[in-house]
Protein backbone atom coordinates (compact mmCIF):
# COMPACT_ATOMS: atom_id res chain seq x y z
CA UNK A 1 0.00 0.00 0.00
CA UNK A 2 1.47 3.41 -0.92
CA UNK A 3 2.31 5.96 1.75
CA UNK A 4 -0.33 8.70 1.85
CA UNK A 5 0.45 10.21 5.26
CA UNK A 6 3.52 11.31 7.22
CA UNK A 7 3.36 11.97 10.95
CA UNK A 8 6.22 13.92 12.47
CA UNK A 9 7.54 14.24 15.96
CA UNK A 10 8.30 17.90 16.65
CA UNK A 11 11.30 18.49 18.92
CA UNK A 12 14.57 17.27 17.49
CA UNK A 13 12.88 16.08 14.29
CA UNK A 14 11.51 19.00 12.29
CA UNK A 15 11.97 21.82 14.81
CA UNK A 16 15.38 22.26 16.41
CA UNK A 17 14.52 22.84 20.04
CA UNK A 18 17.46 20.84 21.37
CA UNK A 19 19.33 23.75 22.96
CA UNK A 20 16.11 25.19 24.35
CA UNK A 21 15.15 21.89 26.00
CA UNK A 22 18.58 21.28 27.52
CA UNK A 23 18.77 24.80 28.93
CA UNK A 24 15.19 24.57 30.23
CA UNK A 25 15.95 21.39 32.18
CA UNK A 26 19.22 22.71 33.56
CA UNK A 27 17.46 25.89 34.71
CA UNK A 28 14.55 23.96 36.23
CA UNK A 29 16.68 21.44 38.10
CA UNK A 30 19.23 23.93 39.43
CA UNK A 31 18.94 24.05 43.22
CA UNK A 32 16.15 21.47 43.23
CA UNK A 33 18.20 18.29 43.59
CA UNK A 34 21.20 17.15 45.61
CA UNK A 35 23.24 16.40 42.51
CA UNK A 36 23.96 18.88 39.76
CA UNK A 37 22.79 17.64 36.37
CA UNK A 38 24.71 18.17 33.14
CA UNK A 39 23.76 18.31 29.47
CA UNK A 40 24.93 14.70 29.17
CA UNK A 41 22.41 13.68 31.85
CA UNK A 42 19.54 15.41 30.07
CA UNK A 43 20.02 14.33 26.46
CA UNK A 44 19.29 10.57 26.81
CA UNK A 45 15.83 11.32 28.26
CA UNK A 46 14.74 13.92 25.72
CA UNK A 47 11.55 12.94 23.92
CA UNK A 48 9.74 11.52 26.93
CA UNK A 49 6.85 13.42 28.54
CA UNK A 50 7.92 16.42 30.64
CA UNK A 51 6.26 15.31 33.88
CA UNK A 52 7.84 11.87 33.66
CA UNK A 53 11.26 13.39 33.05
CA UNK A 54 10.90 15.71 36.04
CA UNK A 55 9.86 12.79 38.24
CA UNK A 56 12.85 10.81 37.04
CA UNK A 57 15.40 13.55 37.65
CA UNK A 58 14.05 14.63 41.04
CA UNK A 59 12.72 11.37 42.43
CA UNK A 60 9.57 13.27 43.42
CA UNK A 61 5.99 12.37 42.53
CA UNK A 62 4.60 15.92 42.77
CA UNK A 63 6.39 18.05 40.17
CA UNK A 64 3.68 20.53 39.16
CA UNK A 65 5.65 23.53 40.43
CA UNK A 66 8.76 22.39 38.59
CA UNK A 67 6.72 21.99 35.41
CA UNK A 68 5.60 25.62 35.74
CA UNK A 69 9.23 26.67 36.29
CA UNK A 70 10.28 24.72 33.19
CA UNK A 71 7.52 26.06 30.94
CA UNK A 72 8.00 29.66 32.06
CA UNK A 73 11.69 29.56 31.17
CA UNK A 74 11.05 27.53 28.01
CA UNK A 75 8.50 29.97 26.64
CA UNK A 76 10.60 33.03 27.53
CA UNK A 77 13.57 31.69 25.54
CA UNK A 78 11.59 29.95 22.78
CA UNK A 79 11.90 32.34 19.86
CA UNK A 80 15.53 33.10 20.69
CA UNK A 81 16.70 29.48 20.56
CA UNK A 82 14.38 27.64 18.16
CA UNK A 83 14.67 27.14 14.40
CA UNK A 84 13.72 24.48 11.86
CA UNK A 85 16.16 21.80 10.76
CA UNK A 86 17.71 22.10 7.28
CA UNK A 87 15.40 21.52 4.32
CA UNK A 88 12.27 21.04 6.42
CA UNK A 89 10.11 23.79 4.82
CA UNK A 90 10.91 22.76 1.24
CA UNK A 91 10.38 19.06 1.93
CA UNK A 92 7.01 19.73 3.56
CA UNK A 93 6.07 21.89 0.58
CA UNK A 94 7.02 19.12 -1.83
CA UNK A 95 5.08 16.51 0.16
CA UNK A 96 2.05 18.79 0.08
CA UNK A 97 2.49 19.21 -3.69
CA UNK A 98 2.37 15.41 -3.95
CA UNK A 99 -0.88 15.42 -1.92
CA UNK A 100 0.76 13.67 1.04
CA UNK A 101 -1.14 14.38 4.24
CA UNK A 102 0.86 15.43 7.29
CA UNK A 103 0.50 15.76 11.02
CA UNK A 104 2.44 16.23 14.24
CA UNK A 105 2.49 13.75 17.12
CA UNK A 106 4.36 15.13 20.11
CA UNK A 107 4.75 14.78 23.85
CA UNK A 108 4.77 18.58 24.17
CA UNK A 109 1.77 20.60 25.29
CA UNK A 110 -0.27 22.29 22.56
CA UNK A 111 0.77 25.86 23.39
CA UNK A 112 4.49 25.36 22.80
CA UNK A 113 3.85 22.96 19.91
CA UNK A 114 2.00 25.71 18.06
CA UNK A 115 4.68 28.24 18.99
CA UNK A 116 7.33 26.12 17.28
CA UNK A 117 5.27 25.37 14.17
CA UNK A 118 4.32 29.01 13.71
CA UNK A 119 7.83 30.32 14.33
CA UNK A 120 9.13 28.03 11.58
CA UNK A 121 6.22 28.79 9.25
CA UNK A 122 5.10 25.18 8.86
CA UNK A 123 1.84 24.97 10.81
CA UNK A 124 -0.29 25.17 7.67
CA UNK A 125 1.02 21.83 6.41
CA UNK A 126 -0.30 19.91 9.42
CA UNK A 127 -3.82 18.51 9.11
CA UNK A 128 -3.72 17.11 12.61
CA UNK A 129 -1.70 18.00 15.71
CA UNK A 130 -1.82 15.56 18.62
CA UNK A 131 -0.11 16.80 21.78
CA UNK A 132 0.30 15.78 25.40
CA UNK A 133 -2.92 17.68 26.09
CA UNK A 134 -4.88 15.31 23.84
CA UNK A 135 -4.00 11.88 25.20
CA UNK A 136 -3.90 9.99 28.47
CA UNK A 137 -0.57 8.34 27.63
CA UNK A 138 2.23 9.96 25.68
CA UNK A 139 4.76 8.24 23.47
CA UNK A 140 6.11 5.55 23.60
CA UNK A 141 2.49 4.48 24.05
CA UNK A 142 0.88 4.36 20.57
CA UNK A 143 -2.23 6.28 21.68
CA UNK A 144 -1.19 9.60 20.11
CA UNK A 145 -0.21 8.00 16.78
CA UNK A 146 -3.47 6.07 16.64
CA UNK A 147 -5.42 9.23 17.45
CA UNK A 148 -3.75 11.12 14.62
CA UNK A 149 -4.56 8.29 12.20
CA UNK A 150 -8.16 8.24 13.40
CA UNK A 151 -8.52 12.00 12.94
CA UNK A 152 -7.20 11.73 9.39
CA UNK A 153 -9.18 8.60 8.56
CA UNK A 154 -5.98 6.84 7.50
CA UNK A 155 -5.03 3.17 7.88
CA UNK A 156 -1.73 2.47 9.66
CA UNK A 157 -0.39 0.75 6.54
CA UNK A 158 -0.56 4.08 4.70
CA UNK A 159 1.48 6.08 7.20
CA UNK A 160 5.00 6.86 8.38
CA UNK A 161 6.07 8.08 11.81
CA UNK A 162 9.22 10.22 11.66
CA UNK A 163 11.13 10.92 14.87
CA UNK A 164 14.42 11.41 16.65
CA UNK A 165 13.95 9.16 19.67
CA UNK A 166 13.18 5.61 20.64
CA UNK A 167 9.80 6.83 21.89
CA UNK A 168 8.80 7.76 18.34
CA UNK A 169 10.01 4.47 16.90
CA UNK A 170 8.26 2.38 19.56
CA UNK A 171 5.00 4.35 19.37
CA UNK A 172 4.91 4.16 15.58
CA UNK A 173 5.73 0.47 15.47
CA UNK A 174 3.11 -0.37 18.10
CA UNK A 175 0.54 1.64 16.15
CA UNK A 176 1.29 -0.42 13.06
CA UNK A 177 2.95 2.30 10.97
CA UNK A 178 6.36 2.26 9.33
CA UNK A 179 8.97 4.26 11.22
CA UNK A 180 11.71 6.65 10.18
CA UNK A 181 14.57 7.68 12.46
CA UNK A 182 16.45 10.91 11.79
CA UNK A 183 20.22 10.68 12.03
CA UNK A 184 20.51 14.22 13.42
CA UNK A 185 19.06 13.00 16.70
CA UNK A 186 21.19 14.10 19.66
CA UNK A 187 21.03 10.50 20.83
CA UNK A 188 22.92 9.34 17.75
CA UNK A 189 22.13 7.22 14.74
CA UNK A 190 23.35 3.96 16.25
CA UNK A 191 21.07 4.44 19.26
CA UNK A 192 18.07 4.82 16.96
CA UNK A 193 19.11 1.83 14.85
CA UNK A 194 19.02 -0.33 17.98
CA UNK A 195 15.23 0.10 18.00
CA UNK A 196 14.90 -1.16 14.40
CA UNK A 197 13.20 1.69 12.54
CA UNK A 198 12.16 0.81 9.01
CA UNK A 199 14.29 3.65 7.65
CA UNK A 200 17.04 6.03 8.77
CA UNK A 201 17.38 9.35 6.95
CA UNK A 202 20.43 11.62 6.99
CA UNK A 203 18.76 14.66 5.45
CA UNK A 204 15.09 15.62 5.44
CA UNK A 205 15.22 15.44 1.64
CA UNK A 206 15.79 11.67 1.95
CA UNK A 207 12.16 11.42 3.00
CA UNK A 208 11.14 12.22 -0.58
CA UNK A 209 12.77 8.97 -1.72
CA UNK A 210 10.69 6.99 0.78
CA UNK A 211 7.44 8.76 -0.05
CA UNK A 212 7.27 8.45 -3.82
Amino acid sequence: MPITTVLFDLDGTIVDTNELIVRSFLHTLEGETERAFTREDIIPHMGFALMEQLRFFTGQEQVDELAVKYRTFNQSKHDELVTEFPHVPEVLAELARRSIRMGVVTNKIRQTTLMGLRLCGIESYMETIVTADDVARGKPDPEAVLKALEQLGVAPEEALMVGDSKYDIIAGRDAGVKTVGVSWSLKGEEHLRSFDPDYIIHDMKDLLEIVR
